[in-house]
């Protein structure tokens, strides 16, 4: 599945729907919308990764490109996710620094 990021705002809420896979190649693409939605002001970046097959370092570098870009303020959802994403985002400790969902609900 060819990598997709698709972003919409909605308020104070950036929405970022991750597809296929996330790697050096594709990170460039992420990398965008996060500098878009930080572009917006917004107070909360939700990434839905239902659909992203795979997570590289190059990707693991946005994400944390990510919570730099978007402040201390703002909060980042990670909503979904298959289990090698998940067991991914576990094992190099990013999940302390994120929000982790089934379904997105604002805490």
């Amino acid at each position: 599945m060819a990598f997709s990021a698709t972003l919409a705002i909605d308020g104070d809420t950036a929405k970022i729907t991750l597809t296929g896979e996330l790697d050096a190649s594709s990170a460039p693409i992420f990398r965008v919308e996060v500098e878009n939605a930080a572009k917006a002001g917004v107070k909360r970046l939700v990434l839905f990764i239902q659909d992203l097959e795979y997570i590289a370092s190059a990707g693991l570098r946005v994400l944390i490109f990510a919570k730099q870009k978007m402040g201390a303020d703002a909060d980042i959802y990670v909503v979904g996710g298959q289990e090698q994403v998940l067991e991914t985002l576990e094992k190099t400790g990013f999940s302390q620094s994120v929000i982790l969902q089934d379904e997105y609900e604002v805490a």
